[in-house]
């Protein structure tokens, strides 16, 4: 399914038991889709919630409430059903706010563009905790439940680890020399994994996060968002229009699974179900992608790679690994081999023959 926004979208986020989708545009208005397998979808709200861009939106109080982030400073929060103003917190961050996440029910966290993350209460409507994190543009947050510790990634080449409880940064990476431009956490928590604007993707070890622990490389492009499928494997989007089925250790790309555009890919996310994955580019399109269609081919490669990625926990999970796609895409044809590459391989071939 394909949905025409008509200006370039830089969010979008699924309503939590509905079927429902909203998107934030660049003109800060927001729209409401409701889709279905066997119709087209149908616009249900067009609000200008902002006068600079709308650059997140969020769904929070299961699915009542939508929240937008704006250069402006501000976040809205606006009813779901009449599209109505329920608050405007005009001055939430002292810069442009660039990133909302879902915390628990009652929580979400937003990151602006000096570093700065917020987490609100949404019953209280007011900031609970405030970290100083980092000192470029918040990219991407994740949550992890268990230890109540939230995950920031920024344009200043860091990834943080800020604690709930204590309210404090409780680690912080050094310099990757590279923007950090998204994250997931995958492995049962044991695993951090960042997209960078070189193309790699870095891996930390839970709890050792000065530097990254592995460096999988593959993306030809910058990855501008990932979403976790399994513990074993994720979904990228990248400035190549491209999104790819990857396995995490073993590190493998295992193919392009589909590609929106040849704009790059603002952001991935799934719905509610995990029927659809839906992508937007600066195409100016809402691309809804029928996830069983889109990796049924790849069905056999994952049972494969899932023996694989069990085999490899049950080693050090920080040991070198092979990095090479299974099936490089069409326009990598031809490019050199990265010498690591060459050199781990002809390394594995060496102590074969001993």
């Amino acid at each position: 399914m394909e949905i025409n926004l008509g200006k370039l979208p830089f969010d979008l986020d699924f309503h939590p038991s509905s079927p429902l989708v909203a998107t934030g545009l660049i003109n800060g208005d927001v729209h409401l889709y409701k889709y279905s397998s066997d119709s087209i979808p149908q616009k249900l709200l067009g609000i200008h919630a902002h006068d600079e861009s709308c650059r997140a939106v969020r769904f929070v109080d299961s699915g009542r409430v939508f929240l937008t982030g704006s250069p402006d400073c501000s976040i809205l929060a606006l009813d779901v059903e009449t599209g109505a103003q329920i608050a405007r917190f005009k001055d939430a961050h002292e810069a442009a706010v660039n990133r909302l996440v879902n915390l628990t029910e009652t929580t979400i966290a937003s990151g602006d563009d000096d570093g700065c993350i917020k987490v609100w209460d949404t019953r209280q409507r007011a900031c609970c905790n405030s970290f100083n994190a980092h000192e470029d543009f918040i990219s991407d947050m994740t949550f992890a439940t268990g230890s109540m510790q939230l995950i920031g990634t920024s344009g200043d080449g860091t990834l943080s680890v800020c604690n709930l409880r204590r309210n404090k940064v409780q680690a912080q990476s050094e310099f990757s020399e590279d923007e950090l431009l998204s994250v997931v956490i995958m492995k049962h928590g044991r695993k951090v994994i960042c997209g960078t604007q070189t193309g790699a993707l870095l891996l930390y070890s839970w709890g050792h996060f000065k530097d990254c622990s592995d460096r999988f490389l593959g993306h030809p492009m910058s990855v501008d968002t990932l979403v976790k499928l399994d513990e074993d494997s994720l979904i990228s989007g990248s400035e190549d229009g491209v999104i790819r089925l990857v396995s995490i250790l073993p590190n493998r790309i295992v193919q392009p699974i589909a590609e929106h555009s040849e704009y790059p890919i603002e952001r991935l996310a799934f719905s509610n179900d995990r029927k659809y994955l839906g992508s937007i580019s600066h195409d100016q399109m809402l691309k809804l992608w029928d996830l069983e269609e889109v990796l049924d081919g790849n069905q056999a490669v994952q049972d494969n790679l899932a023996v694989e990625a069990e085999s490899d926990d049950d080693g050090d999970d920080d040991m070198d690994v092979d990095v090479k796609p299974n099936k490089p895409p069409k326009d990598l044809k031809g490019r050199k081999v990265d010498n690591k590459q060459a050199s781990s391989m002809k390394s594995a071939n060496f102590f074969a023959d001993l």
